[in-house]
């Protein structure tokens, strides 16, 4: 949010790129910290994963800088919107997850809800279909791989920040000028630096801290599903919060009945995907285990003096 407000600022912070490494770079600094500190412990987290997990997460920045700057803001949250769907046909064909006739019901309830009260212009055109498509997807594998990497390897939401915010950090700021000077035309070092600016530029940088370690959290504690449906609440909550301290503007009976029907649909969501079955993921049966249960049942059928 703060990233959205210093680029539509006065200020016209447009190296959206650069800033996100700037971000992360902070988020590294405090991880250095935290390990000095011992509430990080290293990880033998492969080179392979750091690598896929950093190449998935930084075109999804990208992405959506791109898609928010090409497309209508109508586009853009449909794209947002298409993220819960990417990320439950991810969780389906990798993990085997199923979900109950009640959860799917829950998430269709939430789309359509913060599509009612967030989707109003609607155009596109070819490359910000395209920017879209690469942050949808990108988005959805870097949520996913997030909670991959945990599960896989054991490791705390910590921990994995620790591995993969300095390799983040470092291919962000490399990359970044050159990416932003190329979409903006507009130079990193060539900014109107003054002390209000930086201030605001150093508090998204401690804001991003707390924003990154809440992602790796939350998923890691649930799944990519659930952070994009509780993500949606902050979208609900920036509406109110906006029709209430900046003016009534813009808000009229669909907006508010949109409101009402995600809300539905998150506590719905979170009802139904709490209870057995309703979110569960399908193992194949062990050999071994599935001998031994044939085995208990032939026993029981022939009684105490049968013979096996």
């Amino acid at each position: 949010m703060l990233l959205n407000l210093l680029r539509r600022s006065v200020y016209q912070c447009d190296a959206a790129t650069t800033l996100t490494g700037l971000h992360f770079a902070t988020t590294t600094v405090m991880t250095f910290i935290f390990r000095w500190l011992g509430y990080i412990q290293p990880s033998d987290l492969p080179f392979s994963e750091i690598l896929k997990y950093v190449l998935f997460a930084n075109f999804s920045i990208v992405g959506m800088n791109v898609s928010l700057m090409w497309n209508s803001v109508g586009f853009y949250q449909i794209a947002k919107l298409s993220m819960i769907p990417v990320s439950c046909f991810l969780e389906v064909i990798l993990d085997k997850v199923q979900y109950s006739r009640d959860t799917k019901l829950s998430i269709l309830l939430v789309l359509l809800g913060v599509g009612v009260c967030t989707v109003t212009d609607v155009s596109v055109n070819v490359k910000g279909f395209i920017a879209a498509f690469v942050a949808v997807w990108s988005t959805s594998l870097q949520q996913y791989y997030v909670h991959h990497l945990q599960c896989l390897y054991s490791i705390g939401s910590f921990n994995l920040l620790g591995c993969t915010a300095p390799a983040q950090a470092a291919s962000l700021l490399l990359v970044g000028p050159l990416l932003d000077y190329w979409l903006t035309d507009k130079r990193v070092d060539a900014y109107a630096y003054n002390p209000l600016a930086v201030f605001f530029i150093l508090l998204s940088c401690v804001i991003a801290i707390g924003t990154n370690l809440s992602q790796f959290i939350c998923i890691g504690r649930f799944s990519a599903v659930t952070f994009q449906v509780l993500g949606h609440m902050k979208t609900i909550l920036v509406l109110t919060l906006g029709f209430t301290f900046f003016g009534k503007e813009g808000l009229n009976l669909h907006v508010v009945l949109g409101m009402i029907i995600a809300i539905m649909g998150m506590i719905w969501y979170g009802n139904a995907s709490s209870k057995p079955g309703g979110k569960e993921r399908l193992t194949p049966p062990d050999p071994d285990v599935v001998e031994l249960e044939d085995l208990d049942k032939l026993l029981e059928s022939d009684g105490p003096n049968g013979k096996v």
